[in-house]
């Protein structure tokens, strides 16, 4: 009887250490889908931030593009009442301001997020061609008056 006693509390024991060891697995799995879940909600909140940013990006650009195609108008104003000489040659610099401001607007309304890494170089190429154009108009305006 001892031995049965024995055998049966051992087989107890051995029971009881499954019946912990599947709590456990599941708690494990339940955290896992808890964690995966916490991922995924940061990974929507990275994205939602980084086309928030492009947006952004596009509306800033926009204003910028429209107030250089406003200085270009006034450039065309100006030089309305210079020599036919100096007109062609200015007219033709606009006309080359114009349409590198054309481009601009074109490049930054075709731009499709295409991920961070990818946003972040368009970006940085982007505002270097905007400082150039920039720079370009500004150099026109003080070799102008």
């Amino acid at each position: 009887m001892k031995k049965i006693s024995l055998i049966f509390s051992a087989l107890l024991l051995l029971a009881g250490t499954e019946m912990i060891s599947c709590n456990s697995s599941a708690e494990k799995v339940e955290k896992a889908e808890d964690e995966v879940k916490v991922a995924n909600e940061n990974l929507d909140e990275a994205n939602a931030e980084y086309l928030a940013d492009v947006e952004k990006f596009r509306l800033e650009t926009n204003e910028k593009i429209d107030e250089n195609a406003k200085s270009i108008a006034d450039f065309n104003a100006r030089i309305a009442t210079d020599k036919k000489a100096a007109k062609a040659e200015y007219k033709a610099k606009i006309a080359a301001l114009e349409l590198k401001n054309t481009d601009m607007k074109k490049k930054i309304a075709d731009y499709k997020a295409d991920g961070k890494d990818g946003w972040a170089k368009f970006k940085e190429e982007f505002n270097r061609d905007m400082d150039e154009l920039g720079k370009a108009l500004k150099d026109f305006t003080v070799k102008n008056e």
